[in-house]
């Protein structure tokens, strides 16, 4: 009922203003005998006539003229407001929300994303910096990134980063003091860093393969953190063996201050990906972002 009174609230503006059933009909696409009924049937519910209609024109009575002082300037700014939000459409703007962890923050989505902001300062970004499995739909998020395989199918899962391995890793002076291990297994007699994954609230899983055959070992040791960085300064101090992406180890790898083991245990998987619900309409902004973190590996 309501929905039909607006309707039939705009049809009474278009003729006011118009001073014609004619005009009126035409720019409301609907027919003049359509139109004439809804006047009719709004004046019967409010049991006052609202327009005086001759052979040649068409006028607001006293009562009309009071109706249309009231709600014709709120339709002009319903169809302001309505416009605006055409622009937003195609204009690149807004805010997109993203949720994440700490490496990828740092090493794909600020390097690559703040070109765009630059170009476009209307964008605006918030990140949610969260190691657990955030459920993007319900936590209103435009999108998240994972580990390409462990993205649900239904969504739509874009690469943003190269293929990744994973590096085991102990300073020199932990080295001089343990034998290095030699197979996976080897690892249960070390001191390892151990990592706490929040969405299960357990002790990831160290897990190798090599040629076909794939091992998992469940470490132990002294520290445990649910965060990457703090696994990195504790293999830099010394105090155990580390499991981490290997782009965030090698230029500890590369300058010695770590040594590397277990190489030809840690074959390469999917990397990054950015992922959204795949029934999202894509906004200027989202769809600048998504083309500006999208990876090539041409």
């Amino acid at each position: 009922m309501a929905r039909r009174n607006l309707n039939d609230l705009l049809s009474f503006v278009t003729v006011a203003r118009e001073g014609s059933f004619t005009r009126a009909a035409a720019l409301l696409g609907i027919t003049q005998s359509a139109l004439s009924q809804a006047i009719s049937g709004l004046e019967a519910r409010l049991q006052i006539r609202l327009l005086t209609r001759t052979t040649r024109s068409v006028s607001p009575t006293a009562a009309g003229e009071r109706l249309l002082k009231a709600i014709g300037n709120r339709f002009d700014d319903i169809e302001a407001e309505l416009d605006k939000l055409t622009e937003l459409r195609d204009k690149p703007a807004g805010t997109v929300r993203i949720t994440c962890g700490d490496y990828s923050l740092h090493s794909i989505l600020l390097p690559k994303l703040t070109p765009l902001l630059r170009e476009y300062p209307e964008i605006k970004l918030e990140f949610d910096v969260n190691y657990g499995f955030r459920d993007i739909v319900a936590d209103r998020f435009d999108a998240g990134v994972r580990l390409g395989n462990t993205i649900d199918k239904d969504m739509i899962a874009v690469p943003i980063g190269p293929p990744l391995r994973m590096a085991v890793v102990a300073s020199p002076e932990y080295f001089r003091a343990h034998p290095a291990p030699k197979a996976p297994n080897d690892l249960m007699s070390h001191d390892c860093i151990n990592q706490r994954m929040v969405t299960s609230g357990g002790l990831y899983v160290w897990d190798f393969e090599r040629r076909g055959r794939q091992i998992n070992v469940r470490v132990n040791g002294t520290l445990t953190f649910n965060t990457t960085r703090p696994q990195v300064e504790a293999a830099l101090a010394g105090l155990g063996i580390a499991l981490l992406p290997e782009d965030e180890l090698m230029p500890h790898i590369e300058a010695g201050r770590l040594v590397r083991v277990l190489e030809d245990w840690c074959p390469k998987f999917e990397g990054y990906h950015l992922y959204y619900p795949s029934r999202r309409q894509k906004t200027p902004a989202f769809a600048l972002i998504v083309d500006a973190l999208r990876y090539s590996s041409g």
